[in-house]
């Protein structure tokens, strides 16, 4: 049996279902009963637990070969990163208690960098979890090519990409989320018996302008990639509703500089920049 947080996302819900394609015996776990139907039947065991039940969580991860942990995602975290911090101690004494055979916990590109910014709830739980006396495999994928959903609708209407990723010019190390699925699953089943840390980015770097060409051809029409000033991300970010955007800012400042990078020398993924966005196409429209 292996255990999978976060499958109402991306990247745990690819996880289970490449799984579950492979036969294996999955228990998802969700935090309603109504997140899990699609699960039953789907044909995976379905338990409720969330990081705020931290006893209905070790029973999650109990009796498994292997347990896929993740931190719920938080964009706007409060000043200190309390949400963060609070998961990372429930997932962690979950894990000691139920003690799995092995953990593949996701993290990030960046995830060794001690440096204020949205990414270092992940730094901070790498640390927290490295002192765990379990196996444990720390997933590093970079950039999400799947994050351009986001920019679909103005590329398609209005033939605009606007980036935050600057210069336009710039390789940035992506991947797609089916690549993390199929690295995930190998680690999760032993068939890959990596320890320790594995990065992982898509096949080649790409730019803005390299997204926005890709979408003009499969959308058919020109479409042109447009920086946002940096100086209009906060008012940007807090008219969308954010109440704390500076570690956001600080993120999106660590890719431009350079400064959020891989560790190491990454794997890289086989799916294609115009293939990943073909299929996220297809899955919106």
């Amino acid at each position: 049996m292996i255990a999978v947080m976060g499958v109402t996302g991306q990247v745990g819900g690819a996880i289970a279902r490449k799984l579950l394609a492979e036969g294996k015996q999955v228990r998802v776990i969700v935090r309603s009963a109504e997140k899990g139907e699609v699960w039953k039947h789907a044909g995976a065991e379905v338990t409720i637990a969330s990081t705020d039940d931290t006893a209905a969580l070790a029973r999650a991860f109990a009796d498994t070969e292997a347990a896929f942990v993740m931190l719920p995602p938080v964009f706007d975290p409060a000043p200190g990163y309390p949400e963060s911090t609070a998961a990372t101690k429930s997932i962690r004494t979950a894990l000691e208690a139920a003690k799995p055979g092995r953990v593949v916990a996701l993290s990030t590109i960046g995830g060794q960098v001690n440096r204020d910014n949205l990414l270092i709830q992940l730094h901070q739980w790498e640390q927290e979890l490295r002192a765990l006396n379990r196996p444990i495999i720390f997933l590093r994928p970079t950039w999400f090519i799947e994050n351009t959903q986001w920019l679909l609708a103005e590329a398609r209407e209005k033939g605009i990409l606007a980036s935050h990723l600057h210069p336009l010019d710039r390789p940035v190390p992506m991947v797609a989320v089916a690549d993390i699925a199929a690295t995930a699953a190998n680690l999760l089943t032993g068939r890959d018996g990596t320890t320790g840390t594995v990065e992982l980015t898509g096949p080649a770097d790409v730019t803005p302008n390299e997204i926005a060409s890709t979408l003009g051809r499969l959308f058919n029409r020109e479409v042109r990639a447009q920086a946002i000033p940096r100086d209009t991300w906060e008012a940007e970010f807090r008219a969308a509703g954010m109440q704390y955007p500076e570690p956001r800012m600080r993120m999106l400042d660590g890719f431009n500089e350079g400064w959020i990078r891989f560790e190491g020398t990454p794997r890289r993924g086989t799916t294609s920049l115009e293939t990943a966005l073909r299929e996220l196409i297809q899955k919106k429209a």
